[in-house]
C-alpha cells in the first residue's frame, strides 16, 4: 500500500493523527501542511518535526515491513513545535517514498500522542504558568504548584475546572480540556500573610482571629473588632483611625503588651490575649509628642517645631491632615461614596464609581450604572443563556473593615476578574441614614421584606456586605450574604459556590426555554402553514371567481354578437329582392353554392342584379363575405374580391354557376 497518498486512508483520521503528533491546533494550518505533502502523514510530521532531532521512532521487522511502532517521545520542541517549510511532495506513491520515513500501511499502527496543555494558575497576587502533557493528572499540577508556591498539596484546593471538582488522580485527557486553561488555587486553611518563617505555634496563632475590644475614651464608645492574627499593629491603628477620626500619629494607646514594641509586628506575635484583648485609645494632646509620633512614619516629611504648629492648625484652613501626612485613606474628611438625598440612582452610581476609583485605584469590579431595577432586569430577565448572578455591594464608611475589604479583597485581581465574568455588580453606600433607608425600600420592593430585615440586623462593624442574588421564576432569591471580615480565598470559594448553584438552575432554565421555544416554533410553523393554506384557498377561490366572471362576460359578449348577427341577418334577408321565376322572360342566373359543411344553397338571381345581392344573401345564411371567400370551381376565381357593383352577367355568373365557400384565415 502506498504511504505517500492520502487516498488509501480516511483524511479525517490522518488529520487527527497529524494534530496529535505535532500539537498544531489550527486545523487550516494542519490541512495546508498535509496537502503540501500529498497527505503523506510521515512526510508531513517530519516536515514539522525533523527526524534528526530524535522525535520520530519506528522499528521494522527483518523483512523490512513495519512492526506497528510509531511514537512521539518527550522533547523540548514537542510542546509547541514551530512549523517548518515542508519538503516538496513526492512524485512517487511507492512504499519507499522517503528514505528515513517509516511506512504506515494502516491507521491502527499510529499511537495517539499526548497534547501539551497550558495552565495559568492564580494564587492571591501571584500567577504561575504550568505546561503539562494531557497524560498527566491533576495531582501532577499540584506537585508543581507545591514547589512554586511552597503550599502543601493537602491544603491546596485547585478550582476553575469546567466539569466541576476533580480528584488528584483524574487524568487531564479525560477532562477534554482546551490548550489554554485558567485555574485558581484556594487555601482556606492558610492565613493570607506569609508565615513560613514562624514556629508552628506562631503559625497557628496567625491563622486565628483575635477579638479586639477598643474603648474610645473621648467618645465613650467601645468597638468590638475581629482581626486575623496576620494583621499588623500599624494596620489596626490605621483602621481605628477610620473609626475615630484620630490620625495614627495622634493616637495614644493603653493595653498593648510590653512585647508590642514595633508597629510592623503581627497581632499573633505581639503577645496580646487570645481570643479577646481589651485596649483603649484617645487623642494625644501634646503637639510635640504628635511630631515625634509622626516621625516614625516613613511617608512623613521632617518639619521644624514652628512648622508643627502650622500642621496642628491646618484643619482650620481647610487642609486635610491625612493629605499632609500621606494618609489619604484615613477617612477624616472623605467624600461620601454616594451624596445624601441623591434623586437619580444612575448619577449616584456614577459618583460611587468615581469615588471608589479615587480611593482604591482603577482596578476594581465594574459597577452597574443605573437603578437596582435596571440591574435586576439586566441580570435576570434576558435569555436563560445570558443571565448572570447579581452581586450587590453595600459600603459603609463607618465600618473599620471597609478599607481593608475594598483594597485587599474586592480589588484583588482574581476577584475582579471572576466578578466581571460571572456577575452583574451593583453597589450602594449606606453610610448616610437616608441612603440606607432608601436601600431598604428598594430591597423590599425587589426581594421582599425578609432581605430588608436581614440587612437591618447587621451592625455597622459587620459591614461591608456583599449580597449574591439569583433570579428565579416566582421571585428573586438571596443565595448568600458575605460579610467584610473574610479573606480572598473564602470570598472566592463562596462566589464559586454561588456560581455552582446558579449554573445548575441556569441549565434547567435553558432546557425549559429550549423546550418552550421548540413548542412555539412548532406552533408558529403550524400557524404559518395554516395561513398559507388559507391564502392558497383564497387565491384559488378568487381565481375561480375571476374565471367564472370571465366566462359570464364572454358568454354575454357571444350572446350579444349572436343577437347582432341575427339582427343583421334578418335585416339582410328582408332587404333581398324576391327570387325570380324559373321561366321568366328576363335573364336569370341560377347559382348552386356549396357551404364548408357540405350542404348546398340554391337560388335564382336576375342577371342584372349586382354582386352585392349575392353577398347579402350569403350573409343572411350566416356566411358574411368578410369572413368567407366565394370561389368558382373552374377556372378558380375569388368572387368576393370583385366589385360588389358588378352585375351577375358582368361577373360571368350567367346563366348558371356552381360556387363554394371557404373560410378566410
Amino acid at each position: 500500500m502506498a504511504s505517500g497518498s492520502g487516498s488509501d486512508m480516511n483524511r479525517e483520521m490522518i488529520l487527527a493523527d497529524f494534530q496529535a503528533c505535532t500539537g498544531i491546533d489550527n486545523i487550516a494550518e494542519a490541512i495546508a501542511l498535509l496537502e503540501l505533502n500529498n497527505w503523506d502523514l510521515v512526510a508531513a510530521i517530519n516536515g514539522v518535526i525533523p527526524q534528526e532531532n530524535g522525535i520520530l521512532q519506528s522499528n521494522f521487522s527483518g523483512e523490512g515491513s513495519p512492526t506497528g511502532m510509531f511514537s512521539l517521545r518527550s522533547h523540548p520542541s514537542a510542546a509547541a513545535p514551530a512549523p517548518a517549510p515542508p519538503p516538496p511532495p513526492s512524485s512517487s506513491t511507492s512504499s519507499s517514498s522517503s528514505a528515513f520515513c517509516p511506512v504506515l500501511p494502516t491507521r491502527h499502527i499510529v499511537e495517539r500522542q499526548p497534547r501539551m496543555l497550558n495552565f495559568r494558575v492564580e494564587y492571591r497576587q501571584r500567577s504561575v504558568e504550568v505546561v503539562l502533557e494531557d497524560t498527566g493528572t491533576v495531582g501532577d499540577i499540584k506537585q508543581i504548584l507545591e514547589t512554586e508556591l511552597q503550599i502543601p498539596m493537602a491544603k491546596m484546593h485547585l478550582k476553575g475546572w469546567k466539569t466541576g471538582d476533580v480528584s488528584d488522580s483524574t487524568v487531564l485527557r479525560s477532562l477534554h480540556l482546551p490548550k489554554n486553561n485558567s485555574l485558581y488555587v484556594l487555601t482556606p486553611d492558610i492565613a493570607h500573610a506569609a508565615t513560613s518563617g514562624l514556629s508552628s505555634a506562631q503559625q497557628e496563632a496567625a491563622s486565628q482571629n483575635f477579638l479586639l475590644i477598643v474603648s474610645h475614651r473621648e467618645a465613650q464608645r467601645d468597638y468590638s473588632l475581629n482581626f486575623p492574627g496576620s494583621r499588623t499593629l500599624q494596620e489596626v491603628k490605621r483602621n481605628i483611625s477610620d473609626l475615630t477620626n484620630i490620625p495614627v500619629r495622634h493616637q495614644q494607646w493603653e493595653g498593648w503588651p510590653t512585647t508590642a514594641t514595633d508597629d510592623s509586628m503581627t497581632l499573633a506575635a505581639s503577645g496580646i490575649s487570645y481570643p479577646c484583648h481589651h485596649l483603649s485609645v484617645c487623642r494625644r494632646a501634646s503637639p510635640t509628642q504628635a511630631r515625634e509620633q509622626s516621625d516614625e512614619c516613613t511617608d512623613v516629611h521632617m518639619v521644624s517645631d514652628s512648622e508643627g504648629e502650622d500642621f496642628e492648625d491646618a484643619s482650620e484652613f481647610g487642609v486635610d491632615e491625612a493629605e499632609i501626612f500621606g494618609m489619604g485613606t484615613s477617612g477624616c474628611r472623605k467624600s461620601p461614596m454616594i451624596p445624601e438625598n441623591t434623586e437619580n440612582e444612575g448619577d449616584a452610581l456614577l459618583h460611587f464609581t468615581a469615588e471608589f476609583s479615587a480611593r482604591y485605584g482603577d482596578s476594581h469590579p465594574v459597577f452597574f450604572i443605573g437603578s437596582m431595577e435596571a440591574a435586576c432586569q439586566e441580570a435576570f430577565y434576558g435569555k436563560a443563556r445570558d443571565r448572570k448572578l447579581l452581586a450587590i455591594y453595600l459600603h459603609s464608611d463607618t465600618s473599620v473593615l471597609a478599607n481593608v475589604f475594598c483594597s485587599q479583597m474586592l480589588c484583588a485581581e482574581s476577584i475582579v476578574s471572576y466578578l466581571s465574568q460571572n456577575f452583574i455588580t451593583w453597589a450602594w453606600d449606606v453610610t448616610k441614614e437616608a441612603n440606607k433607608a432608601r436601600l431598604l425600600t428598594m430591597c423590599t420592593r425587589h426581594f421582599g421584606s425578609v432581605v430588608a430585615q436581614t440587612i437591618r440586623t447587621y451592625k455597622t462593624d459587620e459591614f461591608p456586605l456583599l449580597l449574591i442574588v439569583m433570579g428565579k421564576r416566582a421571585s428573586n432569591e438571596v443565595l448568600n450574604v458575605i460579610q467584610g471580615n473574610t479573606t480572598v480565598d473564602e470570598l472566592m470559594m463562596r462566589l464559586m459556590g454561588a456560581i455552582e448553584i446558579f449554573t445548575a438552575q441556569q441549565q434547567e432554565d435553558i432546557r425549559d426555554e429550549d423546550e418552550r421555544e421548540a413548542r412555539e416554533m412548532v406552533k408558529r410553523e403550524q400557524d404559518e402553514a395554516y395561513r398559507l393554506s388559507l391564502e392558497a384557498d383564497r387565491r384559488k377561490r378568487e381565481a375561480q371567481e375571476r374565471e367564472e366572471a370571465e366566462q359570464v362576460r364572454q358568454e354575454q359578449i357571444r350572446r350579444e354578437q349572436e343577437e347582432e348577427r341575427e339582427a343583421i341577418r334578418l335585416s339582410l334577408e328582408q332587404a333581398l329582392p324576391p327570387e325570380p321565376e324559373d321561366e321568366s322572360d328576363v335573364p336569370v342566373s341560377k347559382l348552386r353554392i356549396r357551404t364548408p359543411s357540405g350542404e348546398f344553397l340554391e337560388r335564382r338571381f336576375l342577371g342584372s342584379c349586382k354582386l352585392q345581392v349575392l353577398f347579402d344573401f350569403l350573409a343572411s345564411k350566416g356566411f358574411p363575405w368578410d369572413e368567407f371567400k366565394i370561389l368558382t370551381t373552374f377556372p378558380r376565381r375569388n368572387i368576393s374580391q370583385l366589385d360588389p357593383a358588378w352585375t351577375f352577367m358582368e361577373a360571368k355568373l350567367f346563366p348558371q354557376e356552381t360556387l363554394f365557400l371557404e373560410a378566410k384565415e
